[in-house]
């Protein structure tokens, strides 16, 4: 059975609705870096996950004999960190800078990941060239399960930044440190009001 992320991590993959502390550790990833809107039709975002998950099932294929510590993984959810100039704002889309990500298993070194982007440029005839490896520690966060459409996150996260004040914490967003969403359904496939989106906010002892 492929090894699932989900699975194997219940504390970063499976919050409740109700806002929690959680320290997460360093993790590995796929990344893109861009700006804009990443609702746009064939824009910037839309290209990057492209290239994200032409590398990430180029890896998942990989040829065990020629990957030391090989084992079949299912793609994880796709991840983003988001921030904007000045008082954030949703309805400014085409403001936003943004980071798409895709955890990486354990085996994925620098080696196996030049290879992939070899072999997806080289053999598949995909651009690749706006991926690279990301190590991140994201540190101290609340965190929590937002269901319904992406333009209602707001109420979510006045839930979280009530509970981290409750806690003794405060938001620490920053250039380094951003909103994170982590996206558990597919928007191509489930309605709105479906939508399963883990959301998390940096925070910081008051």
């Amino acid at each position: 059975m492929a090894f699932d992320f989900k699975t194997a991590c219940p504390a970063l993959y499976r919050p409740g609705r109700t806002p929690e502390l959680l320290a997460v550790p360093p993790l590995r990833f796929l990344s893109v870096q861009g700006e804009g809107d990443p609702n746009q039709p064939d824009g910037a975002y839309q290209k990057a996950l492209a290239q994200l998950y032409t590398v990430a099932y180029t890896l998942k294929h990989s040829r065990p004999d020629q990957t030391p510590g090989y084992f079949d993984f299912v793609v994880p959810p796709l991840e983003s960190l988001w921030r904007q100039d000045g008082a954030p704002d949703p309805q400014r889309k085409q403001d936003f800078c943004w980071q798409a990500l895709l955890r990486l298993p354990d085996f994925v070194t620098e080696q196996v990941f030049a290879r992939a982007i070899d072999t997806a440029a080289r053999k598949k005839g995909k651009d690749v060239s706006a991926v690279t490896l990301f190590s991140w520690e994201e540190g101290l966060c609340v965190q929590a399960l937002h269901l319904g459409p992406y333009e209602q996150e707001a109420e979510t996260c006045r839930q979280m930044v009530s509970y981290a004040q409750e806690k003794g914490y405060a938001p620490d967003l920053s250039p380094t440190r951003r909103h994170h969403e982590i996206y558990l359904s597919d928007p191509r496939r489930c309605l709105p009001h479906r939508r399963k989106t883990i959301l998390r906010l940096p925070v910081r002892p008051l």
